[in-house]
């Protein structure tokens, strides 16, 4: 991945690195042939770089990744789902603006 501060979520590391995490995570469900999904990256580096430390910020590659991908539902890409305190708190399908992550995020945080 280009931006070092999105961290690659897999099957193996889903738990520890999301559902344990101590601060919001934002999850990318996403997949490389997908053209939508690719747009959305510079979106998701610009938030991880902007926040930091104060959240977690991630991709799941749902062709790599089944076990994840059937656990959540996903059906559609890309899909953005904050996680709190190991819990979904919100989702978004399609692509979506800042503005409107970047909101959802910090009022998980709240």
């Amino acid at each position: 991945m280009a931006n070092a501060m999105v961290k690659e979520f897999t099957d193996a590391n889903f738990d520890s690195e999301v559902l344990s995490s101590s601060t919001p995570v934002l999850v990318d469900f996403w997949a490389e042939w997908c053209m939508p999904c690719r747009s959305l990256g510079p979106i998701i580096d610009a938030i991880a770089t902007e926040k930091g430390a104060a959240v977690k910020v991630g991709k799941v590659d749902i062709d790599a990744n089944r076990e994840v991908t059937m656990k959540y539902g996903i059906t559609a890409i890309p899909t953005i789902m904050i996680f709190k305190d190991g819990k979904p708190v919100r989702t978004f399908v399609g692509l979506h603006k800042k503005e409107g992550l970047v909101a959802a995020l910090e009022q998980a945080a709240g």
